[in-house]
C-alpha cells in the first residue's frame, strides 16, 4: 500500500486575500507591540458519535490569514507572523491510509505547508512545532474558546483576553473594497437562492417549509461554502417566531410565508435577506396594507443610513414609521408620543427586536465590539448593516384583532454605508409590494 505514490505537490496562485490579510495583521501587531497574539482556526465538532459537522474555520483566524483548514494557528510575534497548520500526511504514515478525520483516503487532500504559503504569503510550520513556539517567555493574548488544545498551552488572563477579542471584533467594522465585492457575491447568489425558491412553487406548497429550505440550500452550496446561518423559512403562523428553523410546516395558500435566508461566500462572508412572501402570489387588501407599514418602515429605516448618524438611528426611524401604523390600527393603548417614549415603548410587543445588526463574516458580525464603537457608536463609510423591522401578531394575542392573528412580516435588506448615504446589495431582490407580486408571477410562471 505505501509504495509506487507520485508525487503531487501542487503551485498555488496567491490567494486574493493575500495583500489585505497582511495589512490587517500589520495593523493588529501595532495595536499589541511586542506581544505574541494567538489566533486559532479551531477543530472538528462532534455531530453524532464519530461523525463531525462540516468544519468552518474561525472568523478572526480567516479574517488573519484566509486559512480554511482545521487545526491551524496564527501566531503573530514581534511583527512576523507565522501560520501552524496541520499539512496533509506523507504516503508512508498510517493517518495517510487509516484515519478517518484528517486521512487522504477518507477526507480527501489537505494542502501542503509550502502549498498554504504559496497561497497565502504566509510562513509555514507544522502543527506541531506550536507547542514550543508558545513556551517563550514573552506577554501573550489568546483568542480563547475556539480551540482548547490551544487554550490550555497558554495560561490566561482574562483582561487581556478580553481586550483582544474586542479589538479583533472591532477591526471588522469598517469593510474594505476586496471584503465589500464578497459581501457583493454573497447577496447576489441568496436573490438566486430566492429565486429558485420561488420558481418551484408546485413543489413548495406539495411539500411546505422544507422543501425552500432544501432548494436554498443548493443553491449555497453550488455558489459559495455554506448557508450563513439556519434558514428561517416561516409560513403563516410560524413567520411570527423569530429564529424558527425547523422549518417543518406546511405553506398553505391565502397566508403568508416569512423567508430568511443568506449564502455564505467561498470566503465566508455572508449574506442576510429576508423577504415576506403570498403564498397565493397576491396580497390580499390587509396583508398588502400591513406589508406596506413594514415597507415603508424599512424605507425609512434605510434613508437614515449614512456616516455620522448614530448606529440606532436607522431603528429609530423604522420605530416611528411603525408606531404611527400601529396607532392608526388603533392597538396603541397610549398615544403614539407616549409610545415612543423611550420610557415606554409599548409598541415593541409587536416589532420584538432591534432594525440593524453588523453584517460581514459573521451574520451578527463584530459581535465582541464595544458598546462604543458599535450599538452606541455612529455609522462610518465601509461598514455594512441589516436594515430589518417587522411586524408580529402572535396567534395567542388577545390585544388585537382576529385577523390579525398569526401574522407576521419582516424585509430584510444588506446596505453599505458610503460616503454619502448608503448602497443595498440586496436591491436586485424585490420588495415593493406590486415588484413582489409581479415577481413572483414571473418565475412561478
Amino acid at each position: 500500500m505505501r509504495q509506487g505514490w507520485g508525487d503531487r505537490e501542487l503551485d498555488l496562485p496567491p490567494h486574493p486575500i493575500t495583500p489585505y490579510a497582511a495589512a490587517r495583521r500589520a495593523k493588529l501587531a501595532d495595536t499589541f507591540p511586542g506581544e505574541r497574539l494567538v489566533i486559532p482556526a479551531g477543530g472538528y465538532k462532534v455531530r453524532a458519535y464519530d461523525t463531525d459537522y462540516r468544519f468552518r474555520a474561525d472568523t478572526a483566524h480567516a479574517y488573519l490569514s484566509g486559512n480554511l483548514t482545521s487545526d491551524a494557528v496564527l501566531v503573530v510575534d514581534g511583527g512576523e507572523a507565522v501560520l501552524y497548520a496541520r499539512p496533509r500526511s506523507d504516503r508512508d504514515t498510517d493517518e495517510f491510509f487509516r484515519d478517518r478525520q484528517y486521512g487522504e483516503l477518507w477526507a480527501g487532500r489537505r494542502p501542503s505547508l509550502k502549498e498554504m504559503s504559496d497561497s497565502l504569503g504566509l510562513t509555514c510550520r507544522h502543527i506541531d512545532d506550536l507547542p514550543g513556539a508558545l513556551r517563550a517567555s514573552g506577554k501573550t493574548r489568546v483568542l480563547r474558546g475556539v480551540d482548547d488544545r490551544v487554550d490550555a498551552l497558554v495560561t490566561g488572563d482574562e483582561g487581556l483576553d478580553r481586550e483582544f477579542s474586542r479589538v479583533l471584533s472591532e477591526m471588522r467594522l469598517v469593510k474594505d473594497e476586496w471584503e465589500l465585492g464578497e459581501l457583493q457575491a454573497a447577496c447576489d447568489a441568496t436573490t438566486l437562492g430566492f429565486e429558485d425558491s420561488v420558481a418551484d412553487w408546485a413543489n413548495v406548497l406539495k411539500y411546505g417549509e422544507r422543501w425552500i429550505e432544501g432548494t436554498f440550500f443548493r443553491r449555497a452550496r453550488a455558489m459559495g461554502n455554506d448557508i450563513g446561518y439556519d434558514s428561517i423559512v416561516g409560513g403563516g403562523k410560524h413567520a411570527t417566531t423569530l429564529h424558527w428553523i425547523e422549518n417543518s410546516g406546511s405553506i398553505t395558500p391565502g397566508e403568508l410565508v416569512l423567508l430568511d435566508m443568506g449564502v455564505e461566500g467561498h470566503n465566508l462572508y455572508t449574506a442576510d435577506v429576508t423577504r415576506t412572501l403570498p403564498v397565493n402570489g397576491r396580497f390580499t387588501p390587509l396583508q398588502r396594507d400591513l406589508y406596506s407599514l413594514v415597507y415603508a418602515a424599512q424605507e425609512a429605516g434605510i434613508a437614515a443610513v449614512r456616516p455620522g448618524v448614530a448606529f440606532r438611528e436607522p431603528h429609530n426611524a423604522a420605530m416611528t414609521v411603525l408606531a404611527h401604523g400601529l396607532g392608526d390600527l388603533g392597538l396603541l393603548p397610549v398615544s403614539v408620543e407616549e409610545a415612543l417614549d423611550p420610557d415606554s415603548k409599548v409598541y415593541s410587543r409587536w416589532t420584538l427586536h432591534g432594525t440593524s445588526h453588523m453584517l460581514g463574516m459573521d451574520v451578527h458580525d463584530c459581535g465582541q465590539a464595544s458598546p462604543e464603537a458599535y450599538a452606541e457608536g455612529t455609522l462610518d463609510a465601509g461598514m455594512v448593516l441589516t436594515v430589518e423591522p417587522g411586524l408580529y401578531f402572535q396567534e395567542d394575542d388577545l390585544l388585537v384583532p382576529e385577523e390579525l392573528r398569526g401574522i407576521g412580516i419582516r424585509i430584510e435588506d444588506d446596505v453599505v454605508v458610503t460616503d454619502t448615504g448608503w448602497t443595498n446589495l440586496s436591491e436586485s431582490l424585490p420588495r415593493e409590494p406590486g415588484e413582489v407580486e409581479a415577481w413572483m408571477g414571473r418565475l412561478k410562471g
